[in-house]
């Protein structure tokens, strides 16, 4: 199954994707509803959904959901090795990154769904991200195992996690992560499919052997496997709830893909070499995943580049002076 949300004659809708038309979930239940409620009461809906609908080439696609919250992890350690080299002169990866899947909690505000025109911050290095996420729903879960994660899997989404190179090196050297360098944008779409619909594309270890490709106005700029990734998706999920609670509508981003999986780690490679250059305002971006269908957005009009002071080294007295 797909499911989606759209815009159609001003109106929000939400439901299935069939065949090339979109179809209202019957009951005025919303994609929240659903992912509440869990995949088998998913097929239910859909065994009573009416399949006439209205045609997705009349609709405008949203994001296929309001996340509850958005974990972006970095599972690629070709990706690594490329975005060290670019912020650092010397690709590396560290020691600590072998030891657990470390993640970043996302911006759920800037969500924006295929076709959408992004707005970046003043930025010399804007650059893309290839991924794909896992979409949960059912149940909620505390310190699961990965077993009992599995479960809590909905269904996949492919993402895009528009990055400011330049704002988030500078930003990272204080130790605190990419802050302003990521929280202005991510996409993800166009549908959430299933995670039975691409079962049959797990490996015997548990990853998902989907082929994901990016293209910049038409050429290909990286092609990877999703299942590259160091972790299997029901090992992130299982992370994400050690000693915390994971829940319907959580998005768990498996980070970039290598191999061009985005600019960065290519400008690494090339040693600092801005090739291919740095996304550009009119620059339109479209993620392929098989099986997953296709994510895009364009470049919009930066906003205006503003400032702060720089942090006052000011004395620290114990007492008021009033």
């Amino acid at each position: 199954m797909k499911i989606a949300r759209w815009d159609h004659a001003g109106a929000i809708g939400e439901g299935f994707v069939i065949d090339d038309a979109v179809v209202a979930f019957p009951e005025a239940h919303t994609v929240e509803s659903v992912l509440s409620e869990g995949l088998d009461h998913a097929h239910e809906l859909f065994a009573r959904a009416h399949h006439v609908g209205v045609p997705l080439a009349e609709v405008t696609l949203q994001a296929p959901l309001v996340p509850s919250s958005v974990r972006d992890f970095a599972t690629y350690e070709e990706h690594l090795e490329g975005m060290t080299a670019d912020a650092a002169g010397q690709g590396h990866v560290s020691d600590a990154w072998y030891e657990a899947p470390r993640f970043r909690f996302s911006n759920r505000h800037m969500i924006f769904g295929t076709g959408a025109t992004i707005r970046p911050p003043a930025t010399e290095r804007l650059d893309y991200e290839l991924g794909v996420a896992a979409v949960l729903g059912g149940e909620s879960g505390m310190d699961l195992t990965p077993e009992e994660a599995a479960s809590r899997i909905f269904g996949y989404v492919i993402t895009n996690d528009w990055s400011a190179r330049d704002i988030q090196f500078a930003e990272m050297q204080a130790r605190l992560g990419p802050v302003k360098g990521k929280d202005f944008a991510t996409s993800i779409g166009p549908w959430i499919v299933t995670a039975d619909e691409v079962a049959t594309r797990t490996t015997p270890d548990g990853f998902l052997a989907l082929r994901a490709e990016a293209y910049v106005n038409g050429e290909l700029t990286g092609t990877d496997l999703v299942s590259n990734m160091a972790w299997t998706f029901p090992e992130l999920v299982a992370y994400a709830a050690r000693a915390s609670r994971v829940l319907p509508g959580d998005v768990l981003c498996a980070g970039a893909t290598g191999n061009g999986g985005s600019l960065g780690e290519l400008w690494g490679l090339a040693g600092g070499a801005l090739t291919p250059p740095p996304l550009r305002r009119g620059d339109e971006v479209v993620f392929r995943v098989e099986m997953l269908g296709e994510l895009s957005g364009t470049v919009g009009e930066p906003f205006p580049a503003r400032t702060l002071p720089a942090a006052r080294r000011r004395p620290k007295p114990r007492a008021r002076a009033v």
